[in-house]
């Protein structure tokens, strides 16, 4: 079963604004990613993965992302 970004940071038990230190973007970044404003590459999801120890096929992106 996947699980949101938004859910697998809930999950690692961080904040949007620890998440954003641990990547090197804004809070702004992370919140957009997790809403699905502003495209998130390839390197980016996995580092994101990789923070909250989760499988890439474990998260799911949302929908405006995927459509991109």
């Amino acid at each position: 079963m996947q699980i949101s970004m938004k859910a697998a940071r809930h999950n690692a038990n961080m904040t949007q604004h620890e998440m954003a230190e641990k990547m090197g973007v804004t809070v702004a970044t992370v919140s957009h990613w997790e809403k699905g404003k502003r495209d998130l590459s390839a390197k980016d999801f996995a580092k994101f993965c990789d923070i909250v120890g989760m499988s890439r096929d474990d998260i799911f992106l949302p929908e405006e992302l995927t459509n991109s």
